[in-house]
C-alpha cells in the first residue's frame, strides 16, 4: 500500500508563508506526476498546482506569482512553497500523486489565512 503523508498546515496572517510537504511511502512504485489541490466547504475541489517528471508546472490562475511547487524524486516527495496568503486561500490542500495506474491522494492539510 501507498500512503501520503502531508505537513505544514496552519494559522498564518494575511501576507504570510507557509510551506506544505508531501512524502509518499510504502510500495515501490512509479511517480509520473505529482500536485496539490484544495477545497473549501461547499465549493469543489480545485487544482493549486502540478508538477511533472520532467519538472514541467501548472498552476492555478489565483495562485500564481505566489506559490511555487517543487519535488525531490529520490525522496518521493513534493513541496508547496506558499508566499503573500490571502484569506481566500484557506482550505483543505490536498497532496496527489499520479502513479502508472492510479492516483493517490493525502489525507489533507488545514489552511487558514486570517485577515
Amino acid at each position: 500500500q501507498v500512503q501520503l503523508v502531508e505537513s505544514g498546515g496552519g494559522l498564518v496572517q494575511a501576507g504570510g508563508s507557509l510551506r506544505l510537504s508531501c512524502a509518499a511511502s510504502g510500495s515501490r512504485f512509479s511517480i509520473n506526476s505529482m500536485g496539490w489541490y484544495r477545497q473549501t466547504p461547499g465549493k469543489q475541489r480545485e487544482l493549486v498546482a502540478v508538477i511533472r517528471s520532467g519538472g514541467s508546472t501548472n498552476y492555478g490562475d489565483s495562485v500564481k506569482g505566489r506559490f511555487t511547487i517543487s519535488r525531490d524524486n529520490a525522496k518521493n516527495a513534493v513541496y508547496l512553497q506558499m508566499n503573500s496568503l490571502k484569506s481566500e486561500d484557506t482550505a483543505v490542500y490536498y497532496c496527489k500523486v499520479e502513479g502508472t495506474w492510479r492516483a493517490y491522494w493525502g489525507q489533507g492539510t488545514q489552511v487558514t489565512v486570517s485577515s
